[in-house]
């Protein structure tokens, strides 16, 4: 990463972390009293990958609406997320295994879902196994800002995490773009992670979406939901569509507003 780049990237303000817990309660709700229409799937396997310290538990909304919208949706089945055991790159083939085995059950390609920590897995899963992966949606996931501007190294260090494998090499390894079609997830509001850090560098198969969301609810926010699925519902190989309706914004690597 150029050292002008990693300059620009700055963490969230307290104030902003200090929101989080109530903002996600809310979008949790909203999510909750709502109604989402599903779309119709094709059935293609995906996986989700939850973020640092989170579970199964966290992600099931987002499971059950992609359930309904006839998606064969799995669970990462590691439990909490505490970060890799051991060094990355010993431990990521047990994740390559698993989506392997599924896409040989299924006999399709697999859609990969993360929500930030879970993104940089997902993102990584696709570098590894480019042709039996569909497409990669990550979820608030800093790929360009991993060692620092954000508050979650300090979440990864009290859950036992080693930060010391995080070398150079590593950093830009994850700021690499996967080589299938994706779909980076941001919020402006976010006050966990630098929202600048997730966004993808443009090119074929890529898009990154703005949405007015905290870190913590974005696997219930109710249009990040919908914004999964419709990705989901894209042809095998296909490019980011355009927005539809108005209700996707895009975004360039530049830090500005899109209009929707």
């Amino acid at each position: 990463m150029p050292p002008t780049q990693a300059l620009a990237f700055q963490a969230p303000s307290l104030a902003l972390l200090a929101t989080e817990p109530l903002r996600a309660l809310l979008e949790f709700c909203a999510a909750k009293v709502g109604s989402l229409s599903p779309v119709r799937g094709d059935g293609h396997p995906v996986v989700i990958y939850p973020g640092l310290g989170a579970g199964a538990m966290t992600t099931s909304q987002l499971r059950g609406h992609l359930k309904n919208c006839n998606f064969e949706v799995h669970d990462w089945d590691l439990g909490v997320n505490t970060g890799p055991e051991g060094l990355f790159d010993e431990w990521l083939p047990n994740l390559v295994d698993r989506v392997r085995e599924l896409h040989a059950r299924h006999e399709r390609r697999v859609s990969l879902v993360g929500w930030s920590l879970g993104g940089i897995y997902a993102r990584e899963i696709a570098k590894c196994c480019p042709e039996i992966v569909r497409q990669v949606i990550t979820m608030g996931t800093p790929h360009k800002a991993m060692a620092d501007a954000n508050h979650a190294g300090t979440i990864f260090r009290i859950l036992g995490g080693d930060t010391s494998q995080l070398t150079p090499e590593l950093l830009q390894r994850m700021g690499e773009r996967p080589p299938v079609p994706t779909t980076s997830i941001y919020s402006e509001s976010d006050g966990v992670v630098c929202w600048q850090g997730c966004l993808e560098e443009p090119g074929p198969g890529v898009e990154n979406v703005a949405v007015h969301a905290s870190h913590l609810g974005m696997p219930t926010h109710p249009e990040v939901l919908r914004i999964v699925a419709e990705r989901l519902t894209l042809p095998d190989s296909a490019r980011p569509a355009r927005r539809r309706r108005g209700v996707l914004r895009r975004a360039s690597t530049a830090p500005s507003r899109s209009t929707r």
